[in-house]
């Protein structure tokens, strides 16, 4: 009977077995092309109706999904899967090329162009090629405005040489050191290293009280005061005392009615 059950809900098309009659009518959606369920929204249709509650959240701004570590939040569990690996450092895709890994195979792709030349990005205007869509967006930007002198860095434009040269300094002298991850650059080794850890999700810094780790001593330091009952910042208003001045700056909204920044001149 099993068998002859497994006949019975085969795809015609391509021959495809499953163990039931519904779950063969939503695969057959894919060479029909049927998509029944449509957003109210915006009037996009979907072929199961899994796929338009996802996609309803880019309306609502449902983010269901929170990372644990930093608390993060995200409208698919596949996207909260990939950043996680933020954290853990995991990295399980390589370049054949040149043996840099990452995270997301979305990265791995982008950087593989690096390697293949291949630029799919290209500018209707100019056609010019671009590896990144950020990067023809930036570039459109030259035709639109008429600011012709491009970095070769970040993509920004200046419609005068010397505004570009300035800006480039943005990105050597002043700052030498550059993150190998995300290119970022830096002033100083000492904070590369600290920025580092966001890419390798190092915290060398453990409380002694409650084994919470931190990325920076000063991020420990603050922490520690919670289990000493230090609380140094004070509300000028009704005294309370606040171990760290967020916290503070958070209360005194109560104070400010949520209006936190006040005028000097007509006070």
């Amino acid at each position: 009977m099993s068998q002859v059950g497994e006949k019975l809900n085969q795809c015609s098309e391509c021959q495809k077995s499953f163990t039931s009659m519904s779950k063969l009518n939503v695969h057959q959606r894919i060479h029909t092309g049927e998509k029944p369920f449509q957003c109210s929204e915006c009037g996009k249709c979907f072929s199961q109706i899994s796929n338009l509650v996802q996609h309803m959240r880019i309306h609502t701004g449902e983010k269901p999904f929170q990372c644990s570590e930093c608390d993060k939040c995200f409208s698919k569990s596949s996207s909260l899967s990939q950043h996680l690996k933020t954290h853990t450092g995991e990295k399980p895709f390589n370049c054949s090329e040149c043996v840099k890994s990452f995270s997301q195979h979305s990265d791995l792709v982008i950087h593989q162009r690096i390697h293949t030349k291949v630029k799919p990005f290209q500018c209707s205007e100019c056609g010019k090629c671009f590896a990144r869509s950020y990067s023809l967006t930036e570039h459109l930007r030259i035709h639109k405005t008429g600011k012709i002198f491009q970095c070769s860095e970040c993509d920004k434009c200046y419609s005068r040489n010397h505004n570009l040269i300035e800006h480039q300094k943005t990105h050597i002298g002043d700052k030498p050191f550059k993150c190998s991850e995300c290119g970022k650059r830096f002033s100083r080794h000492s904070i590369l290293a600290i920025h580092q850890r966001i890419h390798t999700a190092e915290k060398p810094f453990k409380c002694t009280e409650c084994d919470k780790c931190f990325t920076q001593s000063s991020s420990l330091i603050r922490h520690q005061k919670i289990h000493a009952g230090e609380k140094p910042f004070k509300c000028s208003e009704c005294d309370n005392c606040f171990s760290e001045s967020s916290a503070l700056t958070k209360h005194q909204m109560i104070h400010t009615e949520g209006k936190p920044y006040k005028c000097l001149e007509c006070y």
